[in-house]
């Protein structure tokens, strides 16, 4: 399996090329090599239910990112390298096995996407432009929510994160490309009037999640392979970190995060297509990966979400062969952790 070599989204997206990099029911299966093995040597095999987009000639490819439910029980998903003109954000009927345009523009590079619990809205974290862009529920009515710098430094957001009070915790990816460790955990308001560094001096930190009480975020950073946790005050505010997860990757780096009712963390592997569980002490519980030689043509899973309430989950997986949805049975429930970013 062919890799690309990791360089700056905000380089490439100036020239329309962009590397991957991150930004229900019970189906479990009754096969004993998929089930019957515990810890580090289990192995989940994901499912493929659909091909949701193609390379595109434009840009060279096709990466998808963000899945998140919104209240119909619809799935949306963000192309972070489709061009102008091409659906950017798609809203995916996952029974029917059909998708449609929820949003385009000439210029966003959007990496994940999440529904606000404060007023309902799609906030979007556009890479490339450092800002972050919120929609209406059915895609219409676009608005700038943040931008600018943040303690005299644009930032580059790549995954979000709401409390229950709605305010937003921002991975901002600063030094990606420059191999430093310059990246921060940024704090928006819910209004979008007030934005304060939390964490600084991270290595290209890409996902983030709260933990299953909303005491602290686990935060991954891509180009150390390990996954960090801020333990909050309860006013927002850091009070510790440290590293809580190295991830043993081989050639594949740390993306996106989700964690599930019973506080698991799935970690996105960028460079191969497969999720790395954890419980929340560490355990390696599982790996979810693409079988067969339907991984040889596909690079990155970079993100999931899980069924609210439920354990179907949907992994967003791309390469060479497209932009695909694939499915496995989550250790636990689907909750708002779980669900986007």
């Amino acid at each position: 399996m062919r890799r690309l070599p990791l360089r700056s989204l905000t380089a490439l997206a100036a020239t329309g090329l962009l590397v991957l990099t991150g930004c229900g029911t019970d189906t479990r299966s009754d096969d004993p090599q998929d089930t019957a093995a515990a810890g580090a040597d289990r192995t989940i095999r994901a499912q493929e239910l659909m091909r949701l987009t193609e390379v595109h000639p434009e840009t060279g490819m096709t990466l998808l990112e963000g899945p998140t439910f919104d209240a119909e029980g619809k799935l949306l998903v963000v192309d972070v390298t489709a061009p102008a003109g091409e659906p950017k954000v798609l809203r995916v009927d996952v029974r029917k096995k059909t998708s449609g345009q929820v949003h385009t523009d000439d210029r966003g590079t959007y990496t994940s996407a999440q529904f606000s619990p404060y007023d309902g809205r799609i906030y979007l974290t556009d890479f490339s432009h450092g800002e972050i862009i919120s929609l209406a529920p059915d895609g219409s009515d676009p608005r700038t929510f943040f931008s600018g710098e943040v303690d005299g430094a644009a930032m580059n957001p790549d995954d979000l994160a709401f409390d229950q009070d709605g305010n937003l915790y921002v991975s901002d990816s600063r030094g990606m490309s420059e191999g430093e460790a310059i990246g921060r955990v940024v704090r928006i308001d819910r209004e979008g009037k007030e934005a304060t560094v939390l964490a600084d001096g991270m290595a290209a930190p890409n996902g983030i999640s709260f933990d299953s009480k909303y005491r602290g975020l686990w935060v991954s950073e891509l180009t150390q392979n390990r996954v960090s946790y801020l333990l909050l005050d309860g006013k927002g505010q850091v009070t510790s970190r440290h590293t809580a997860i190295r991830v043993d990757g081989g050639i594949a780096q740390t993306d996106s995060i989700a964690v599930d009712a019973d506080g698991n963390l799935y970690q996105a592997l960028h460079g191969r297509p497969a999720m790395a569980v954890y419980d929340r002490h560490g355990e390696r519980l599982a790996t979810v990966e693409v079988p067969g030689r339907a991984a040889e043509k596909l690079q990155s899973a970079t993100n999931v979400a899980i069924t609210p309430g439920g354990t179907k989950a949907y992994m967003t997986v791309s390469g060479p062969a497209g932009g695909y949805l694939y499915t496995f049975d989550a250790l636990a429930r689907g909750v708002r952790q779980s669900n986007g970013g």
